[in-house]
């Protein structure tokens, strides 16, 4: 091998190497052990795809699937479309302090998902917390957004607000490098500011929104922080099996069954993976 080539493995060699160890090493591991059984009678064995066809016909990892899928499909497009209205409004030059609307709407992001969580339980519980001192003050009679009805849609404000601004920033930067001859010259044309955001910044916003959607669909299936923060807070309605992180947290740390849970994390991740990759592609092939 030349001076030339072991030059380049010199750069991206720590790279792979902690790429390896923190990335493939543990998957690798995950789907060591998910090919085994542990029982308290006769250790551990080797089983094949017992696990996969065992989490196949789990009615509480599909009840868990099928929960964070409705998030996905309500929760994203409302986020990312405030996003994207934010992002044009600031972009359109016409709102006053820009720049400090839009560290506001950026701001909830550096709120850490425990703390967010928190305050937005103190604020929704009808025992300890706004909605309960409106109904003792003012006789009302408000929902409880805590219990388990309306649990999935409160856990949708919270990361709504949490990454709003953080997806109306990949937006507003995709806005930011669109030539504004484009804009000079439709408005030559005598086109209208609707026709100029359909016209122009709505199509330079293909890869932006591909990317936020991307992001968010895998938070969507990664959901475990807010349903996790609010267990404690509203017990009976987040259940060991309220999303797939929270169940395979559940198996490996509190039942014991590190192999069945290790195959729920694989099935997840290469259900995340496909989801994002079809998204993908059929997005780039609507844009070609």
């Amino acid at each position: 091998m030349t001076r030339r080539s072991w030059i380049g493995w010199q750069f991206t060699g720590p790279f792979l190497a902690v790429f390896g160890l923190v990335f493939l090493a543990p998957i690798g591991y995950s789907a060591y052990l998910s090919v085994f059984r542990t029982r308290l009678v006769g250790g551990t064995s080797f089983v094949g795809f017992d696990n996969y066809t065992k989490a196949f016909s789990d009615p509480q990892f599909w009840e868990a699937l099928t929960r964070v899928s409705l998030f996905l499909l309500i929760q994203v497009p409302i986020m990312l479309g405030l996003a994207l209205l934010v992002a044009l409004a600031i972009d359109s030059g016409r709102l006053y302090g820009t720049g400090f609307f839009r560290i506001s709407i950026f701001l909830p992001y550096a709120v850490p998902a425990v703390v967010a969580t928190m305050m937005s339980s103190f604020l929704y519980g009808v025992r300890f917390g706004l909605v309960g001192s409106l109904n003792e003050t003012f006789g009302l009679n408000l929902p409880d957004l805590l219990a388990p009805d309306w649990i999935l849609g409160t856990i949708g404000h919270i990361v709504t607000w949490e990454y709003v601004g953080y997806n109306m920033l990949i937006l507003y930067s995709g806005l930011r490098v669109v030539d504004t001859a484009l804009y000079e010259a439709a408005a030559i044309d005598g086109a209208s500011e609707w026709r100029i955001i359909r016209a122009i910044k709505l199509p330079a916003l293909r890869g932006p929104l591909v990317v936020a959607t991307i992001f968010s669909i895998i938070g969507s299936f990664q959901l475990f922080n807010e349903p996790q923060v609010l267990d404690s807070l509203a017990p009976n309605s987040i259940t060991t099996y309220f999303t797939p992180n929270i169940y395979a947290y559940q198996l490996s740390f509190a039942g014991q069954q590190i192999n069945y849970s290790a195959t729920i994390a694989l099935i997840m991740g290469v259900t995340t993976m496909v989801v994002a990759y079809l998204f993908q592609s059929r997005s780039m092939k609507g844009a070609a």
